[in-house]
């Protein structure tokens, strides 16, 4: 874990909370909410480890005994909350590590700071027993939600935390991030950023995961030869894509990439903002060869496939109608 310096973005937030430090008017429970991987599990880290500091500045030293055990993950005052299920948090996991455990003072330090990862998935009668500390919580104890869908939580519970809400980092600094972190090659770090939707976690995973980079091999394949290839090619590429139903909206969102892509191309002629720039031999090709109508006709019919696959359509029919849309000329 690092310091607030080291964040890519969310400069907000980082002022709020140093802020917070500052003027010694820390809250007791904050929300902090956003798409999964957006930061909020390292900005909630960060800000503890900044609490407990020995130092005591707007900026975590890193150096002294509380920092040290912050950033081996444990701190006695820094309680992670855990649950056992995957999709829920219940009660009894709520009264075990915080309602009962709240009241005994802080081992070593300042404050006693709960992490609770997906809140929303705490059940009502969780929510409903931790509303009670967030209401008369001892002095010392700071409570921190993480949520990915803030409509989870109780109203009761959202009027009473201070919420801050993770906005999306531009995708410059995410590919900035990839490159200069992670060396990742220019062009790849292109992709990964528009495919992370400002979602440094989600740009990572992408950045250093080979089965992303195999699925964008295979997707540019099959959109730099979809006009040329035969009906039975096509086929064989339908039936394959359509094997991999967990990564079919990640296929989707590279057509998508890609066809901006040419639309933007035949619009301005300019490749500085393209993600797929090494490919633009192909981009030019196809921009000349398509009309802005059978483009933006492409774009809504990828819109339309994520509907269809959301609400369960067969996968290899809803492919096959993309595909009819995508060799109209």
């Amino acid at each position: 874990m690092v310091g607030f310096n080291n964040v890519i973005g969310h400069e907000e937030i980082i002022r709020h909370l140093q802020n917070a430090i500052k003027t010694g008017k820390i809250s007791h429970s904050y929300i902090f909410a956003g798409e999964p991987g957006s930061g909020k599990r390292l900005l909630a880290g960060i800000y503890a480890m900044t609490l407990q500091c020995e130092a005591g500045g707007e900026n975590a030293c890193g150096k002294c005994e509380s920092c040290k055990r912050a950033i081996g993950k444990n701190h006695p005052d820094i309680i992670m909350v855990k649950h056992e299920k995957p999709n829920t948090i219940s009660i009894d996991e709520i009264r075990e590590q915080v309602v009962n455990d709240v009241d005994i003072k802080p081992y070593s330090s300042p404050y006693k700071i709960y992490i609770i990862p997906d809140a929303e998935i705490m059940t009502p009668q969780a929510q409903n027993a931790l509303l009670k500390t967030i209401e008369e919580p001892p002095e010392y104890a700071v409570i921190m939600l993480l949520t990915s869908n803030i409509d989870g939580l109780l109203p009761t519970i959202r009027s009473r935390c201070v919420r801050l809400d993770l906005k999306v980092v531009d995708d410059g600094l995410v590919k900035k991030y990839l490159m200069e972190h992670l060396h990742i090659p220019d062009y790849q770090a292109e992709i990964d950023a528009s495919f992370a939707h400002g979602s440094i976690g989600k740009a990572k995973e992408a950045a250093t995961s080979q089965e992303f980079a195999d699925i964008t091999q295979k997707a540019l394949k099959i959109l730099k030869y979809a006009d040329s290839m035969e009906v039975y090619e096509l086929t064989e590429a339908i039936k394959n894509l359509s094997s991999e139903k967990q990564n079919i909206n990640d296929y989707l969102d590279i057509f998508q990439f890609w066809f901006r892509d040419v639309l933007m191309f035949k619009a301005t002629r300019e490749i500085d903002n393209l993600v797929f720039k090494q490919e633009i031999n192909y981009i030019r090709e196809q921009a000349s060869q398509r009309s802005y109508e059978n483009l933006e006709k492409i774009l809504e019919a990828l819109d339309k496939t994520k509907v269809r696959l959301r609400a369960n359509v067969n996968t290899e029919l809803a492919l096959e109608l993309l595909f009819l849309t995508i060799r109209e000329k």
